[in-house]
């Protein structure tokens, strides 16, 4: 388990929530005393950074046409309603 003071902890939040993103927990520390734990929240679903999740899948030439007219329409607020 990592330990950071409040000051360290204002200078890098972005970074250290990355951390805490990625499954570590983080204590939090005030004169050298612990004061608060920062971990990821319990069922959150992990992401993976790194890797391909689609490894082996293709794009074929269809995926570049234009949606059909209705289909746009739709995504657009457009449809039948």
């Amino acid at each position: 388990m990592a330990k950071i003071n409040i000051r360290e902890l204002k200078a890098n939040l972005s970074a250290v929530i990355e951390r805490v993103a990625r499954g570590e927990t983080v204590t939090v520390l005030k004169r050298s005393e612990p004061v608060a734990e920062l971990r990821p929240v319990a069922g959150r679903r992990q992401a993976e950074i790194l890797g391909n999740p689609v490894a082996g899948l293709a794009v074929t030439e269809a995926f570049f046409e234009p949606l059909p007219a209705d289909i746009v329409a739709a995504l657009e607020g457009r449809g039948n309603s």
